[in-house]
Protein backbone atom coordinates (compact mmCIF):
# COMPACT_ATOMS: atom_id res chain seq x y z
CA UNK A 1 0.00 0.00 0.00
CA UNK A 2 1.64 3.10 -1.04
CA UNK A 3 1.05 6.32 1.26
CA UNK A 4 2.05 9.75 1.38
CA UNK A 5 1.56 12.30 4.05
CA UNK A 6 2.14 16.20 3.54
CA UNK A 7 2.86 18.00 6.08
CA UNK A 8 4.34 21.77 6.50
CA UNK A 9 1.43 23.77 5.13
CA UNK A 10 0.28 27.18 7.50
CA UNK A 11 -0.27 31.22 7.54
CA UNK A 12 2.05 33.47 5.67
CA UNK A 13 2.08 37.15 4.42
CA UNK A 14 2.46 37.83 1.17
CA UNK A 15 5.80 37.04 0.18
CA UNK A 16 6.91 34.51 2.59
CA UNK A 17 7.82 31.41 2.20
CA UNK A 18 6.84 27.32 3.75
CA UNK A 19 8.70 24.10 2.94
CA UNK A 20 6.33 21.64 2.17
CA UNK A 21 7.27 18.49 3.08
CA UNK A 22 5.96 15.19 1.61
CA UNK A 23 6.66 11.98 3.23
CA UNK A 24 6.14 7.97 2.26
CA UNK A 25 5.71 5.17 4.27
CA UNK A 26 6.11 1.44 3.60
CA UNK A 27 7.76 2.02 0.00
CA UNK A 28 10.37 3.59 -1.15
CA UNK A 29 9.81 7.24 -2.93
CA UNK A 30 12.73 7.14 -4.48
CA UNK A 31 11.59 4.62 -6.82
CA UNK A 32 8.74 6.74 -7.88
CA UNK A 33 8.03 10.15 -9.76
CA UNK A 34 6.43 12.83 -7.40
CA UNK A 35 4.20 15.87 -8.79
CA UNK A 36 2.65 18.56 -6.65
CA UNK A 37 -0.61 19.87 -7.31
CA UNK A 38 -2.65 22.32 -5.53
CA UNK A 39 -6.26 23.22 -5.70
CA UNK A 40 -7.63 26.57 -4.53
CA UNK A 41 -11.46 26.36 -4.03
CA UNK A 42 -13.53 26.39 -6.76
CA UNK A 43 -10.76 25.44 -9.15
CA UNK A 44 -9.10 22.77 -10.59
CA UNK A 45 -6.25 20.66 -9.49
CA UNK A 46 -3.40 22.38 -11.01
CA UNK A 47 0.87 20.72 -11.32
CA UNK A 48 3.17 23.29 -9.51
CA UNK A 49 5.91 20.53 -9.83
CA UNK A 50 7.47 17.28 -10.85
CA UNK A 51 10.78 15.70 -10.40
CA UNK A 52 11.61 12.20 -11.88
CA UNK A 53 12.55 9.14 -10.39
CA UNK A 54 16.28 8.29 -11.12
CA UNK A 55 17.70 10.94 -12.26
CA UNK A 56 15.42 13.47 -10.00
CA UNK A 57 15.02 15.93 -13.22
CA UNK A 58 12.33 18.68 -12.19
CA UNK A 59 9.49 20.77 -13.84
CA UNK A 60 7.56 23.37 -13.05
CA UNK A 61 5.00 25.56 -14.90
CA UNK A 62 5.21 29.13 -15.75
CA UNK A 63 2.93 29.72 -11.97
CA UNK A 64 5.88 28.38 -10.49
CA UNK A 65 9.22 28.86 -12.19
CA UNK A 66 11.75 30.62 -10.18
CA UNK A 67 9.55 30.82 -6.84
CA UNK A 68 9.14 26.90 -6.22
CA UNK A 69 11.29 24.35 -5.91
CA UNK A 70 11.32 20.75 -5.71
CA UNK A 71 13.81 18.40 -4.15
CA UNK A 72 14.33 14.78 -2.86
CA UNK A 73 16.17 13.05 0.11
CA UNK A 74 15.94 9.79 -0.90
CA UNK A 75 17.78 8.88 3.07
CA UNK A 76 14.44 11.10 4.27
CA UNK A 77 12.56 8.64 1.72
CA UNK A 78 11.09 12.32 1.77
CA UNK A 79 10.13 15.00 -1.61
CA UNK A 80 10.08 18.83 -0.32
CA UNK A 81 8.59 21.69 -2.08
CA UNK A 82 9.99 25.05 -1.23
CA UNK A 83 7.84 27.98 -1.75
CA UNK A 84 9.31 31.18 -1.86
CA UNK A 85 7.83 34.75 -2.85
CA UNK A 86 4.46 33.55 -1.81
CA UNK A 87 1.39 35.31 -3.43
CA UNK A 88 -2.36 35.58 -2.18
CA UNK A 89 -3.15 33.11 -5.46
CA UNK A 90 -0.46 30.12 -4.51
CA UNK A 91 -3.52 30.35 -1.64
CA UNK A 92 -4.48 25.98 -1.55
CA UNK A 93 -4.64 22.38 -0.40
CA UNK A 94 -1.47 21.36 -1.93
CA UNK A 95 -1.02 17.59 -2.57
CA UNK A 96 1.66 15.38 -3.52
CA UNK A 97 1.28 12.12 -5.77
CA UNK A 98 3.13 9.64 -7.16
CA UNK A 99 3.40 7.52 -9.70
CA UNK A 100 5.73 5.09 -11.82
CA UNK A 101 7.99 5.72 -14.71
CA UNK A 102 8.69 9.53 -15.48
CA UNK A 103 6.70 12.64 -15.09
CA UNK A 104 3.55 13.53 -16.42
CA UNK A 105 1.08 16.21 -16.19
CA UNK A 106 -1.95 14.70 -16.30
CA UNK A 107 -3.87 14.06 -13.08
CA UNK A 108 -5.31 11.22 -13.90
CA UNK A 109 -1.45 9.63 -13.77
CA UNK A 110 -1.28 9.78 -10.73
CA UNK A 111 -2.32 6.48 -8.39
CA UNK A 112 -1.53 7.68 -5.37
CA UNK A 113 -1.99 10.78 -3.36
CA UNK A 114 -1.42 12.22 -0.07
CA UNK A 115 -4.58 14.13 2.11
CA UNK A 116 -3.36 17.50 1.52
CA UNK A 117 -1.95 20.21 3.75
CA UNK A 118 -3.23 23.84 3.24
CA UNK A 119 -1.35 26.77 2.32
CA UNK A 120 -2.76 30.44 2.99
CA UNK A 121 -1.13 33.54 1.73
CA UNK A 122 -2.45 36.89 2.89
CA UNK A 123 -1.93 39.86 4.80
Amino acid sequence: QVQLVESGGGSVQPGGSLILSCASAGFTLAHYTVGWWRQAPGKEREGVSCISRGDDSTYYPDSAKARFTVVRDAFKNSVYLHLNSLKPEDTAVYYCAAKIHGMSGRLNDYPYWGQGTQVTVSS
